[in-house]
């Protein structure tokens, strides 16, 4: 079991550049977890891919029923004072702050590309490319 922060799953169900990273991940640990916050993240992502053209509606929808399905079960919300004390303590948002603060409070790694995020939380975080290696 890993938590992947939203740009994981976008790497993964939007083909790109780091898409075969994700594919690697996904191999290494199909278990993915990650808190609630990532549904409102990956439809912000979603809209700005919409708005620019690269995606229809239909598209849209399609990737976010297959990112649904893909942490289906793997939702689980994090305790606020965590959350915050990871933020401040770091100077990461409160958002990538709740994706370490699920990784801490169940004892799993934090796949992410995120540098900041690896580089505040050395013990927690890792990239997809550290991690499968």
């Amino acid at each position: 079991m890993i938590v992947v922060d939203t740009n994981v799953l976008a790497y993964l169900l939007i083909e790109g550049v780091h898409t075969e990273a994700a594919r690697a991940v996904l191999a290494k640990d199909a278990e993915w977890i990650a808190p609630p916050l990532w549904r409102s993240e990956f439809r912000n992502l979603l809209m700005l891919y919409l708005r620019r053209g690269a995606f229809s509606l239909a598209d849209t929808l399609n990737l976010m029923a297959g990112a649904e399905r893909r942490l289906e079960g793997g939702e689980i919300s994090v305790d606020s004072s965590l959350v915050l004390s990871l933020a401040l303590a770091s100077g990461c948002t409160a958002y990538d702050s709740e994706f370490v603060a699920l990784a801490q409070s169940v004892g799993v790694p934090l796949v992410t590309a995120d540098r900041k995020v690896i580089a505040a939380f050395p013990t927690t975080a890792v990239s997809l490319e550290n991690f499968v290696a």
